[in-house]
């Protein structure tokens, strides 16, 4: 009987989304920073924990909105739709700045580790690019520089199309077949295997149970990445030696049996 041989390749890029996934910027960062804005606008929403919740199902704050509104039969107008974009921008911006948004557990450490063996790291967001930059600003001292960014305003399409990842692959130039996405929602998910990228799946707390049924595409999936002492808990996929995704756990998730 042939012995099975496991191949691992080398990890060439990791793709990282930003909301949810590289910090916790939904409950504390955009969800007050839209209630504030439907406040100064009188607009007849406030999103708590539990309907953002829901809502988060639908990528992209804008389109977000634009459904919520119209399920309520509000039928909100591009004028009104820019103001609240523009002045949500602004309050998110501030609590960013404040300190409101944090890192997830292991996200820091994995950077380090993954810049000092070489590999490329990207950006692949939902997101507009100001509220990016922004995050990536207060952050920067703690992390290593991105080597690219794509956000909303680069592609016609957001997730759960695959645009975003499409044209990170090609701008870095990397392998597909030997990198991998972090992502924490199913429209991630279904963004990055759609580019044919592995994807590593960290749901956000509040994501957790409407992420069952896609699960079973991501190659592993993760409360979150884990801290020494902090460890995190593999829901599905390989075993996590001491609870922290490192370089050689991603290049597990890349490996393909070869007889």
């Amino acid at each position: 009987m042939p012995l099975l041989v496991i191949k691992v390749n080398r990890l060439s890029a990791v793709f990282w989304d930003v909301d949810g996934t590289l910090a916790d910027t939904e409950m504390e960062g955009h969800r007050p920073a839209f209630n504030k804005t439907f406040e100064e606008l009188n607009l007849p929403f406030h999103w708590d924990e539990e309907l953002y919740n829901t809502l988060l199902a639908i990528p992209g704050g804008l389109r977000r909105l634009k459904v919520h509104a119209e399920d309520r039969g509000v039928m909100l107008s591009q004028d009104q739709l820019d103001q609240v974009r523009d002045r949500k921008r602004l309050h998110y911006l501030e609590r960013v700045r404040q300190g409101h948004v944090k890192l997830r557990p292991g996200v820091r450490r994995l950077l380090k580790e993954l810049n000092r063996a070489g590999v490329q790291q990207w950006i692949v967001t939902s997101s507009g690019s100001a509220s990016v930059m922004a995050l990536l600003e207060q952050i920067q001292n703690d992390i290593p520089h991105f080597d690219g960014v794509v956000t909303s305003d680069d592609v016609s399409a957001g997730k759960p199309a695959p645009d975003g990842y499409l044209l990170a692959l090609n701008r870095s130039g990397a392998d597909g077949a030997a990198s991998l996405a972090v992502e924490d929602s199913a429209a991630g998910l279904s963004a990055a295997t759609a580019a044919g990228l592995c994807c590593l799946l960290t749901p956000s707390p509040w994501d957790a149970s409407a992420l069952c049924d896609a699960s079973k595409n991501a190659a592993a999936v993760l409360d979150h990445l884990g801290e020494p002492g902090g460890p995190a808990t593999v829901r599905s996929g390989p075993t996590c030696q001491d609870g922290t995704v490192t370089l050689k756990y991603l290049e597990t998730l890349l490996s393909v049996p070869d007889r």
